[in-house]
């Protein structure tokens, strides 16, 4: 399954860290170079729920991220699924 969140759509990310080497210059060193780039990715904290919606009087099973949990308690589990087609 991938890892895309249900309701915000957010999917892992592709991105770059760089890589640095030496001591910093106050720390006594010569000052810090940049050695290489390296590709990286960064995942939604995706989590697998089942949220209770009292309008059908049932759970529904959801791949969600930890922010779609959030606005979920705001807004509603009936209204948030309903946005996002899920129910």
């Amino acid at each position: 399954m991938s890892r895309v969140c249900s309701i915000r759509g957010s999917k892992v990310r592709v991105g770059g860290k760089i890589h640095r080497s030496g001591l910093a210059k106050k720390k006594g060193g010569i000052g810090r170079h940049v050695t290489k780039v390296v590709k990286r990715t960064v995942s939604p904290n995706l989590q697998n729920k089942r949220i209770w919606v009292p309008e059908l009087g049932r759970f529904v099973r959801v791949k969600i991220s930890a922010r779609a949990l959030k606005t979920i308690n705001k807004n509603g589990a009936y209204k948030t699924l309903k946005e996002a087609g899920l129910i």
